[in-house]
């Protein structure tokens, strides 16, 4: 049975458009537009799946004057990636994404202060771990879930997945804003990928693109200047055409480019049902009423459940997060320079030090309002630059453990780059370049894996950690010592004394130790006392130990 299904295309100031699709035979349909700058129209049609594009004369500047161009439509929520058309999926007489039946929406999920975040691409992550030249796909992912299970962390974060050209980016190119990369798979198989994390108590973070589009991206082609500035405003930071938030359309009372990424945002919550969004290249939207209000919508649409966002604002700002900000979060950026170039061994700066274990120092206000990381996807890895500074092997290790130590009591939430936990080494690369899971079969990768596992597991245990609650207990410039205090008002104490030089520190006295009587030293698993305010230990180079409190 047949039923009229609706066609609509924003573009209120071009003189024509018309619709053509495997439903016409490719034949032309005329569309009108109406008072609201929408071209419409409603075509016939039984259940099933249908291409189709849109034909429109562009007000596109780089274009001839009133020019035809075939254009996808802006909204489509699947590409045929052989034809680049889009697809409409009917069932039942209504537009459908898909079929899939979601299995786990009742679970509950971590509030926003107890994640531990797992950086990854999708392409790189997992798959054919045999043949390093196959891409990663979403049911790869599905496949390592248990892994991450086990690692400990309860949230992922997915580098861009909405549909780009060709089948291999990072993703920071989107094309098509509603529809997910055909290369990693279905739309059905990204809904049970994410369904499967929350079933398993992860929460499914996305990186989100909404300074800028490829410059093919539909809204270009049919008039440029409506949704975006005309041109770069930052030449050394421009990566596509950037939306204009600034823009306000007096006729129709709307503002296109809030318009259009709101519409965004919310089919991602409502279809998907992430949990959260990553905002690429924050400071160069630079509109901070436009992040207020996609925040305020996020929280509305995603409503009761938590949602976080995080914005990457490069250099970082308090400003982006604290009472008047408009994100939960943001990229602690000054975080991983500077853990960098202490277990590096380029220079030692206890003040600088503080500043990056105590985000409030720095003026932020809390746990939320940082993402820690000693990686991610912008940086050389760890590894590499160890490497590169020709330390390696049990000293390299060595000093990537006290860089995972610092992440996980550090105050802010932590965030773990794919392979970083087990000491994959890849440089970064624009072509395919898989993190070598064969690493594992060596055992001090095995030994950096459960290293990291045990960080995770401190941390849930032990809800110090949680909180803004820091005070650095020790500080001592000549042997480059460091250690600081974690507590919370339910008992919860960890104590972390750091070692940044290069000299094995026996028989160490730290004073002022903030309990007297028996705690469990994490990282040599062994019991010591504390008397008198002090406690001695040995303090290996370039390590932390890690003092849990143990109540009698």
């Amino acid at each position: 049975m047949a039923n009229l299904i609706e066609f609509k295309l924003l573009a209120p100031y071009n003189r024509e458009a018309t619709l053509i699709g495997s439903f016409s035979e490719w034949e032309e349909i005329t569309l009108e537009k109406d008072k609201d700058g929408y071209f419409r129209t409603e075509i016939e049609l039984e259940d099933g799946d249908y291409e189709y594009k849109f034909r429109v004369r562009s007000k596109s500047w780089f274009l001839e004057p009133d020019e035809w161009v075939d254009i996808v439509d802006p909204y489509a929520t699947d590409i045929k990636e052989e034809t680049q058309n889009g697809i409409v999926r009917i069932k039942d007489g209504k537009k459908i994404v898909d079929t899939y039946v979601w299995q786990h929406d009742d679970k509950p999920l971590p509030s926003d202060r107890e994640l531990v975040i797992y950086e990854m691409h999708v392409g790189d992550f997992s798959g054919g771990e045999d043949d390093p030249q196959q891409r990663g796909n979403f049911q790869h992912v599905r496949e390592k879930l248990d892994y991450l299970c086990e690692l400990g962390i309860n949230a992922i974060e997915l580098m861009p997945v909405k549909e780009y050209p060709g089948d291999y980016s990072w993703g920071y190119n989107p094309r098509y804003f509603f529809a997910p990369e055909s290369s990693y798979g279905s739309t059905a198989e990204l809904k049970q990928l994410i369904d499967e994390c929350h079933g398993k108590g992860i929460r499914v973070l996305i990186d989100g693109i909404y300074n800028h589009s490829e410059a093919s991206s539909p809204l270009t082609q049919i008039d440029h200047d409506y949704w975006y500035h005309h041109s770069p405003r930052d030449p050394d930071h421009n990566w596509g055409p950037e939306f204009n938030y600034q823009h306000y359309d007096e006729n129709l009372d709307i503002k296109p480019a809030w318009q259009f990424i709101g519409d965004v945002v919310r089919f991602w919550i409502e279809e998907y049902h992430i949990d959260g969004i990553r905002y690429d290249a924050a400071r160069q939207i630079d509109n901070y009423d436009f992040m207020h209000w996609i925040v305020a919508e996020t929280k509305k649409v995603a409503d009761p459940k938590p949602f976080y966002n995080v914005a990457e604002y490069i250099p970082e700002s308090t400003s982006i997060t604290n009472l008047d900000g408009p994100m939960d979060g943001c990229w602690h950026e000054s975080f991983y320079e500077i853990v960098k170039a202490h277990i590096c061994g380029d220079r030692f700066d206890i003040e600088e030090l503080k500043d990056a274990i105590d985000c409030k120092r720095q003026g932020f206000l809390g746990t939320n309002n940082v993402v820690n990381y000693i990686g991610n996807h912008d940086h050389k890895r760890l590894m590499v630059e160890l490497a590169e500074r020709e330390i390696f092997d049990r000293a390299a290790f060595k000093r990537i453990k006290l860089g995972a130590a610092l992440l996980a009591t550090a105050v802010g939430i932590p965030m773990i780059w794919m392979g970083e936990e087990f000491g994959d080494y890849h440089r970064l690369d624009p072509e395919p370049t898989k993190i070598d899971w064969t690493l594992l079969e060596n055992d001090r990768n095995r030994n950096l894996l459960e290293h990291y596992r045990g960080l995770i597991n401190l941390r849930k245990n032990n809800h110090a950690l949680y909180t803004e609650n820091i005070e650095f207990c020790h500080e001592d410039l000549k042997s480059r010592v460091l250690a600081y205090v974690r507590w919370n008002d339910e008992g919860s104490l960890i104590v972390v004394v750091a070692n940044f030089s290069d000299s094995y520190l026996a028989d160490y006295c730290v004073p002022n130790f903030p309990k007297n009587g028996t705690w469990h030293e994490w990282t040599g698993n062994y019991d010591i006392e504390a008397k008198d305010d002090t406690i001695t230990l040995d303090l290996p180079e370039f390590e932390a130990q890690v003092l849990v409190w143990q109540p009698r």
